[in-house]
Parts: structure tokens; C-alpha cells; sequence
């Protein structure tokens, strides 16, 4: 039987998921836009890299809900509509009241607030928490992304269960590619962008998931009044 180094298989795997990485943080930052579209040898060109790792990495995207596939076309951006994004918004409530049950029937890998694990990670989300919240209010869209995506798998995390906080952050970049194309419209987002992170934290800290609840009930009520306004004017 014919022997494999590994090492090429390796390599094309991180550069697979490096492109991929690259081009889901293109499409956040507003740079391909909604219905662009673009080939495997173009994305090769751009980065100076072979065709088979692009073509896995814009595949990967594709089953993520990021890009579309056209057998003649090649790729294109995704594009979300209005309801489309209150069904993230929904799905990602659903999600997370999940987490909450696996919390409160004491699923074992759950960090509970009395778990001696709790002060170390919960000190890591906070300062996520507090990252996000700054870019926030200054009105930094892009920082912000970066921060809220880490915040809330590290926070997803210590619910105990990985399919769960897999599944969220699936929810949470498709939900920001589809919220960017309305936000980035705006010259100034001081104050339009939820910065309830740390708040979050201290009720979970706190054991009090019904406030948990509530702030996240408000949170998603905003991000979906925000985008729809956004997208009717």
C-alpha cells in the first residue's frame, strides 16, 4: 500500500480553511457584496494559490449558506432578505434557550457559576464582552464583528454542549452577512449597535437566567426593528 507524508494534506487543509476565513471576513467587512460573483480561478489569482484549496474553501462557504454555487457561473454572495433575517434571529433563540435548559438541568459539561472552571473562562467572555461593547459604541462595525463572533463562541462554550455552540456561531456569521449590507449604509453607528455583552456575563454570573433571558429578548427585538428599519428607508 502506497504511503502518504501527510504533510501536503495538512497544508491544503490549513490553506483551505485560511481562504475561507479570508473571504467570510471580505464578506462582513462589506468588500463582496450581496449577489457578486467570482470564479475559483479569479479567488486562485487573488490570493496566488492553487485552484483545489480555493475551490474546498468557496465549497465550505457554500454548505456554510455564505455563497451560492452555479455550475457555469462559479460563486456568488449570498443575498438575505429582511425575513430571512428574523429567521436567524429566531433559530438563534431557539439555540440558545437550549443552552439554558442543558445550564439549568446541570448537563455535566455545563460551567455552572459555582464550578471551579467558572472564574477563569467566564473572566476570558467578559473581556470579549467588553472589547465588543468599546467597538460598539464607537461605532466600529468591523471590530465589533470580530469580537461579538468570539465572544459568543467562547460564551456558547461553557454551556457544555460543542454541537450547540457550533450550530450558534453558524447562526451568528450568517446572521451578520446578512445585517452588514444594511448597516454599513450608515455613515455613523454610534449607538445603533446592541452592547449588552458584559450585562449578559454578570447575569449569567449571577445564576439569574430569567434576566439572561430578558436581555437577550431585548437584544434580538433591537437587532431585528434595527434592520428593518434600516431596510425600508
Amino acid at each position: 500500500m502506497p504511503r502518504s507524508s501527510g504533510n501536503g494534506a495538512v497544508t491544503r487543509s490549513t490553506l483551505r480553511q485560511q481562504i475561507a476565513d479570508a473571504l467570510r471576513d471580505e464578506v462582513l467587512a462589506g468588500r463582496l457584496q450581496p449577489g457578486q460573483e467570482f470564479t475559483v480561478k479569479e479567488i486562485a489569482e487573488q490570493y496566488g494559490v492553487s485552484a483545489t484549496p480555493v475551490r474546498e474553501a468557496l465549497v465550505d462557504l457554500s454548505a456554510q449558506g455564505l455563497l451560492e454555487a452555479d455550475q457555469h457561473r462559479g460563486f456568488r454572495v449570498h443575498e438575505y432578505s429582511v425575513e430571512d433575517f428574523r429567521g436567524m434571529i429566531e433559530a438563534r433563540g431557539l439555540v440558545i434557550e437550549g443552552m439554558f435548559v442543558a445550564l439549568t438541568e446541570g448537563r455535566p459539561n455545563a460551567v455552572r457559576p459555582d464550578d471551579p472552571r467558572a472564574a477563569s473562562l467566564v473572566a476570558g467572555v467578559r473581556r470579549r464582552g467588553e472589547e465588543a461593547q468599546r467597538a460598539a459604541a464607537a461605532g466600529d462595525l468591523t471590530v465589533l464583528i470580530g469580537y461579538d463572533l468570539r465572544f459568543w463562541r467562547e460564551l456558547g462554550a461553557c454551556f457544555g454542549n460543542p454541537y450547540l455552540a457550533d450550530f450558534l456561531h453558524r447562526l451568528r456569521v450568517q446572521s451578520w452577512v446578512c445585517a452588514v449590507q444594511h448597516l454599513r449604509r450608515l455613515t455613523d453607528l454610534r449607538g445603533e449597535l446592541w452592547a449588552g455583552h458584559t450585562e449578559l456575563v454578570d447575569a449569567l454570573i449571577a445564576g439569574d437566567n430569567d434576566t439572561a433571558r430578558a436581555i437577550i429578548a431585548r437584544y434580538n427585538a433591537h437587532s431585528i426593528a434595527l434592520i428593518e428599519r434600516l431596510a425600508s428607508g
